[in-house]
């Protein structure tokens, strides 16, 4: 019961503050660093790649290196934890400089659920420290790794099949049990930030699976 009281809670201030570009400064995310550094590649094709994986598959293992120095595989994570694997397309642009910060001051959330948040983007390390640096307001740091997809490039979203034809990613989520198996897949408009309670609902979904067995 109080975790549920605590996930309403939490909902609510995404509402407020997480949902609303204005709370993070505008559509610049959560530091004022970011004001006259965000590229508006403007409004782009929804989707622009055909998926490679569907619900119920294996998720394909990878290794990709972090922001932190570290080497992360998705394999490291059998039998220890749900994983959210969080594809955005490239650093320094709107949407994505908004998404992650959202999931930054929820990790209540993910903790409730026993899931990790992976984020991978294509751009290399150096773009990502930068970028990640400038994320969270009032400084410190995100709490879930940050993953280059750079090289060989596009690797990962082209196993997945979410690798644009011009190089980026799509804007997707795919929810990965304990088992390493594929229970939620969202390619989202490339555009918009997806919806935080849609993904709840989905690790809520898990959640139950799995205490049914």
């Amino acid at each position: 019961m109080r975790i549920k009281k605590n996930l309403l809670l939490i909902l609510a201030l995404m509402a407020l503050f997480c949902l609303s570009p204005s709370a993070y400064g505008g559509p610049y995310g959560g530091s004022e660093a970011f004001k006259g550094n965000i590229y508006d590649p403007g409004s782009l094709k929804h989707t622009d790649s055909v998926l490679k994986v569907k619900v119920g598959n294996r998720a394909p293992d990878f290794t990709l290196p972090a922001v932190s120095g570290e080497r992360v595989s998705l394999s490291h994570y059998l039998g220890k934890k749900n994983v959210v694997l969080s594809f955005v397309p490239a650093a320094w642009t709107p949407v994505c400089s908004d998404q992650w910060p959202g999931y930054n001051i929820v990790k209540d959330i993910f903790d409730a659920y026993d899931a990790v948040l992976l984020g991978v983007t294509v751009d290399n390390i150096p773009t990502l420290f930068a970028w990640t640096n400038q994320m969270v307001a009032g400084g410190g740091e995100l709490w879930f790794p940050v993953l280059s997809d750079f090289w060989p490039h596009g690797a990962v979203a082209d196993k997945y099949g979410v690798l644009r034809s011009d190089g980026v990613s799509e804007r997707a989520l795919f929810v990965i049990d304990k088992k390493g198996m594929i229970r939620y897949i969202d390619v989202h408009d490339i555009n918009e930030r997806p919806s935080l309670e849609v993904l709840v609902k989905a690790l809520k979904k898990l959640k139950g699976v799995h205490q049914s067995k």
